[in-house]
C-alpha cells in the first residue's frame, strides 16, 4: 500500500460525516473552502444553519488543541464576546476522528459568522483593535482546560528555528546566519523583562474577524478561525497585525498609508485596554518572531507541500529581512 503524507476528502464525503455524527440534520449544500494550515469546509443544513469544518493538519507542533479551543471559547462567548464557538457533536465531543489512508485526524465543526473582513477604513480597523482587546479582557477569567501550547520563546522561536533548520534547501552558510538571528533576537526580547500575558487568540491579523454593525450605529468585531489560540505574551499578539501589514521583502518600508492603520489599531486597542511600555518596546521584536513562527510552519509541511515552497533563494531572501528587521527597521511602529 502506497503510504500517504495527506489526503483531501471531497465536500461531499465530509457532509456525510457531518450527517452522521451531529444533531443538525441533512446537509443541503457543501464546499471546500481552502486548504491552508487545515482543510476547511463550508456546509448549509436543510433548516438554513450553516457550519464550517475543519479537518485538522498535521502540525509540527504536535496534535490538534480542540478541547482547549472550545472551552476557550465557550468561556468567551460567555462573556460577551462573539465568536464563532464549537459545535458539539451528537455524543458532546468537541470533534470526531476522521479515517483516512494517512491515518485518523480530528474535525470539529463551527458556527457560521457573517460580515466582511476588517479592511482599511479607519473606523473598521479601530473596532477590530477594540475587539481584541475586549477579547483580551474577557480571556483574564479562563479556568477551563489547560492549552496543550503556550505561545512562548520556545513556540514561537526556538522550535520553529530546529523545524527550519531541518529543511533540505537551506544551505549550511543560511542555517548558521538562521540560528544567530534567532538567538540575536531571543537575547532581546529576554533583556526587555517579564512581559504581559494574555490569553491569546494567535492569529489576530485582521482576516480572522468580521466587523460589523453593532447597536446604536458602532462597529463590532466577531472572531473566528481559532487554531492558533493559547496563553501567550500580548506583544505577540499585537505584532501580528503590524507583521500582516509590513512588506517582508529585503529593503522594503512601510508606506505611510498602512503605517497609519497600525496606529489607528494600537491606538483603539490603548482605549479600551492598557499596555505598558515594555511591551509596546517588544512589538517589533515579536514581529520578527512571528515571521519566524511561520517559517518553521512552513518547513514543517514539505511532506505535503513539498520542498520548493521554499527554495534556497527564498531563505536567503528572509534571512536579509530578518536581519534588516532585527537591526530595527520596523522600531518606529512603536509609537502609539
Amino acid at each position: 500500500m502506497i503510504e500517504i503524507a495527506q489526503s483531501t476528502p471531497t465536500s461531499s464525503a465530509i457532509a456525510a460525516l457531518v450527517e452522521q455524527h451531529y444533531a443538525f440534520g441533512p446537509v443541503v449544500q457543501h464546499e471546500f473552502l481552502r486548504r491552508s494550515f487545515n482543510q476547511v469546509y463550508g456546509l448549509r443544513f436543510a433548516d438554513g444553519r450553516r457550519a464550517v469544518a475543519r479537518l485538522c493538519a498535521d502540525r509540527p507542533r504536535g496534535a490538534a488543541n480542540l478541547t482547549f479551543e472550545a472551552a476557550a471559547l465557550a468561556h468567551w462567548s460567555d462573556r460577551g464576546c462573539v465568536v464563532s464557538r464549537c459545535l458539539p457533536a451528537t455524543d458532546g465531543s468537541v470533534s470526531i476522528k476522521v479515517p483516512l489512508p494517512e491515518g485518523c485526524r480530528a474535525m470539529a465543526l463551527f458556527e457560521f459568522l457573517e460580515g466582511e473582513a476588517t479592511g482599511k477604513a479607519p473606523e473598521r480597523i479601530a473596532a477590530f483593535g477594540q475587539g481584541l482587546a475586549s477579547l483580551h479582557a474577557a480571556g483574564e477569567g479562563y479556568a477551563g482546560p489547560a492549552s496543550r501550547y503556550a505561545l512562548d520563546l520556545d513556540y514561537l522561536i526556538r522550535r520553529p528555528l530546529q523545524t527550519l533548520l531541518d529543511l533540505p534547501t537551506l544551505s549550511a552558510d543560511l542555517g548558521v546566519q538562521f540560528e544567530a538571528i534567532g538567538q540575536r533576537l531571543l537575547d532581546r526580547i529576554q533583556s526587555l523583562g517579564a512581559l504581559a500575558q494574555v490569553l491569546c487568540h494567535g492569529d489576530a491579523h485582521g482576516e480572522n474577524n468580521f466587523v460589523v454593525d453593532g447597536c446604536g450605529g458602532a462597529l463590532d468585531a466577531h472572531f473566528f478561525d481559532f487554531d492558533e489560540a493559547g496563553p501567550g505574551f500580548l506583544a505577540y499578539e499585537l505584532a501580528v497585525y503590524p507583521w500582516s501589514l509590513h512588506p517582508r521583502a529585503p529593503d522594503a518600508k512601510l508606506s505611510d498609508e498602512r503605517a497609519g492603520q497600525w496606529e489607528h489599531f494600537i491606538r483603539a486597542y490603548r482605549d479600551r485596554r492598557p499596555v505598558a511600555e515594555a511591551d509596546l518596546a517588544a512589538i517589533p521584536r515579536f514581529m520578527a518572531a512571528r515571521q519566524i513562527w511561520l517559517l518553521g510552519e512552513y518547513a514543517g509541511r514539505t511532506a505535503t507541500w513539498g520542498t520548493q515552497t521554499m527554495p534556497t533563494d527564498y531563505l536567503r531572501r528572509q534571512v536579509t529581512t530578518l536581519r534588516q528587521w532585527d537591526e530595527g527597521l520596523l522600531l518606529p511602529l512603536t509609537r502609539a
